[in-house]
């Protein structure tokens, strides 16, 4: 395990370099090549300046149309790639509430876990496509959504999956946004408040139903990783030839 992250950015609270676990060989993830984040609109000069020391050539978006669209950005020398996956449990939260209905803090987290369970099965092409570009760009690379904690939290442990590394510290790295990640003013809901504090934390048992889900529908990640996800094991062994060191 390594201790909570120092902030390295100003404008983004949850940005943090995915490298330095070790995977079940004892092998460690590189560092400086891929980093995580929440939304990237809110960058200072010094941040762009740290991005550029970083040599972070691409920057991999999660976020819907709407997300996108409310808190654009652009950065000098980085180039945005749109891998759109909507935030489908925002929309099934606006379908209840027009229904009069508010749902409890176990129906919002059992929500939550639906969405995660998509993630797998609805979302594994893109999910594919952030992996593959992984593999074919070298140049160090930012992959986000709004919060960095759910889309962006589940493209991480596909990825520390992929590499060998085990769940316990898969789960660490995905807890760490409840320590780091801090609200965007801009992006507040009106929602009910037991409802806003299950959607704006995450929770181990988020990330369980998207491991069940895969173990029992996919027949495990390895198989997850060539079927669903699309990576050949010659990819999939370069992935780890690129990102890995002893």
């Amino acid at each position: 395990m390594t201790p909570v992250p120092p902030a390295l950015l100003q404008g983004a609270s949850n940005f943090r370099d995915v490298g330095g676990y070790r995977n079940a060989d004892g092998r460690r993830v590189r560092q400086g090549q891929v980093f995580r984040s929440d939304h990237l609109a809110g960058l200072t000069p010094d941040d762009l300046a740290r991005l550029a020391s970083l040599g972070i050539g691409h920057s991999l978006d999660f976020r819907g149309a709407a997300e996108s669209t409310a808190t654009p950005y652009a950065i000098p020398g980085v180039k945005r790639l749109a891998m759109t996956i909507e935030p489908t449990v925002i929309a099934r939260m606006q379908a209840l509430v027009a229904q009069g209905i508010v749902p409890t803090t176990e129906e919002t987290v059992a929500l939550m876990q639906e969405t995660y369970r998509d993630f797998v099965n609805h979302n594994a092409g893109t999910f594919g496509r952030f992996l593959k570009h992984l593999l074919e760009q070298p140049t160090p690379q930012v992959f986000h959504c709004t919060a960095g904690k759910d889309r962006t939290g589940f493209a991480a442990a596909l990825l520390l999956s992929a590499l060998g590394v085990d769940r316990s510290t898969i789960e660490h790295d995905y807890l760490l946004t409840n320590q780091l990640y801090q609200r965007d003013a801009r992006l507040e809901g009106q929602g009910h408040p037991h409802v806003m504090k299950v959607l704006w934390q995450v929770q181990p048992e988020f990330l369980h139903a998207a491991f069940d889900a895969v173990e029992t529908q996919h027949g495990g990640m390895q198989d997850y990783l060539h079927g669903a996800i699309g990576l050949s094991p010659q990819e999939l062994a370069e992935l780890q030839r690129r990102l890995l060191q002893d």
